[in-house]
């Protein structure tokens, strides 16, 4: 096999790994500012230079082969091996370069920010590029180094390490409360104002609880809707309706009295937000010092 390549070998190998992480020529192209006939034309000749047949292409999937999976084993470990060569180039003069992070719009405007400030006063050559937003994210796809998200994620390229127990819970304005009446049961909140987050294809959140054991989910349609956790929030303490938040999210409120959580004994489970990483041997030590500090910083967190 030859050697040669260069610059164009290397974003022909990560283009590779992409494609097999996102399961599409043309997820990968986009990442990488290239055509879907781009992409694949790059794909096929770092085929062509290898030799070898690095994917099973049909109309439904694209698969790796048996030497496609060799090929991607092999090649993350080169990427991580030239990216610890590059940030030890850097070693004493502390860490620096760009952290990537996607969190929840409210954990990130009331708790990352003031987070991300502590932790740049302490690596001040460090820089973020933050992404707010409720979706779910796609660590290859987005490009992102480091992600914070609720509830339990399975995932073999991602790992997950808990930040925080956490817990969803029912609130409202004590103003609304009085004026429009206080649910018995979570079925009554059919009949109240509420406030949704839904989904990017506008699918509203499902709001869980337990009732005699058994678990149950309601989908409210009559409601105020946002894609956006924080303006659901600002609207419960204005008094525009019943929220299914994030203690995390709304403690604040709660102790201030800006808010109070009702029917607690049905909306008790557990909700954890987790830290995620791409599984890799060589995390470089920007992201495994942030992630180590963002874990210390939630630990101290009040419920």
């Amino acid at each position: 096999m030859s050697r040669g390549g260069g610059a164009g070998r290397l974003a022909e190998i990560a283009l590779f790994l992409d494609a097999a992480a996102l399961g599409s020529f043309s997820a990968a192209g986009r990442k990488h500012g290239l055509s879907p006939a781009a992409a694949s034309a790059a794909i096929a000749r770092l085929e062509t230079a290898l030799g070898a047949t690095l994917f099973e292409r049909t109309t439904r999937q694209l698969r790796l082969t048996q030497e496609g999976l060799h090929y991607r084993q092999y090649s993350e470990q080169a990427l991580d091996l030239l990216a610890q060569a590059e940030d030890g180039l850097h070693a004493g003069g502390g860490v620096r370069g760009q952290v990537r992070i996607s969190a929840p719009s409210n954990i990130g405007r009331q708790l990352l920010l003031p987070m991300l400030d502590r932790f740049a006063a302490l690596h001040p050559q460090l820089r973020h590029a933050l992404t707010l937003t409720d979706a779910t994210a796609n660590l290859v796809q987005d490009d992102v180094d480091l992600a914070i998200r609720y509830g339990e994620l399975p995932d073999s390229d991602m790992v997950a390490r808990l930040l925080h127990p956490g817990r969803r819970v029912v609130c409202v304005s004590p103003a609304l409360a009085a004026r429009v009446g206080l649910p018995a049961t979570p079925r009554d909140l059919a009949s109240l104002p509420t406030l949704v987050l839904t989904a990017g294809d506008g699918a509203p959140q499902e709001w869980r609880y337990r009732e005699n054991g058994k678990r149950h989910s309601l989908r409210l349609q009559g409601a105020w809707h946002s894609n956006d956790g924080e303006i659901l929030r600002r609207w419960a303490v204005a008094g525009h309706g019943y929220a299914y938040k994030s203690l995390l999210d709304i403690g604040d409120d709660l102790r201030a009295g800006r808010l109070q959580t009702v029917l607690d004994e049905y909306f008790a489970d557990s909700v954890p937000l987790h830290l995620l990483y791409r599984r890799s041997r060589f995390q470089p030590p920007r992201v495994a010092l942030l992630a180590d500090f963002l874990l210390r910083q939630f630990a101290a967190l009040q419920a």
